[in-house]
């Protein structure tokens, strides 16, 4: 799976339906393998963006938990602290 898409549920403050749709693009892009379709592509490329952010956001608002929501301050800086102590798994530098 993709390291670069974060975790969208029980957050707070709770995710927008941008940030949903840009998880479904980095989606999409992925299995894709392109970021940018032709135009022949262009309408099946779009459509599953939008259709995988609705089924997205259908399972977001049925998932349910006792705990709290995670703070999203504190999730992205465990995220930078884990990149940091990472080695590059290809070898590139920064």
């Amino acid at each position: 799976m993709c390291r670069s898409i974060q975790r969208l549920y029980h957050l707070d403050p709770p995710v927008t339906g941008d940030e949903v749709r840009a998880a479904a693009l980095q989606y999409v892009r992925k299995i894709s393998g392109s970021t940018r379709p032709s135009r022949a592509n262009a309408e099946a490329f779009e459509r599953a963006v939008r259709d995988i952010a609705v089924a997205s956001e259908h399972l977001l608002a049925g998932l349910v938990s006792n705990a709290p929501p995670q703070d999203r301050e504190l999730a992205a800086a465990r995220r930078r602290r884990a990149r940091e102590r990472a080695p590059d798994p290809v070898g590139r530098r920064s």
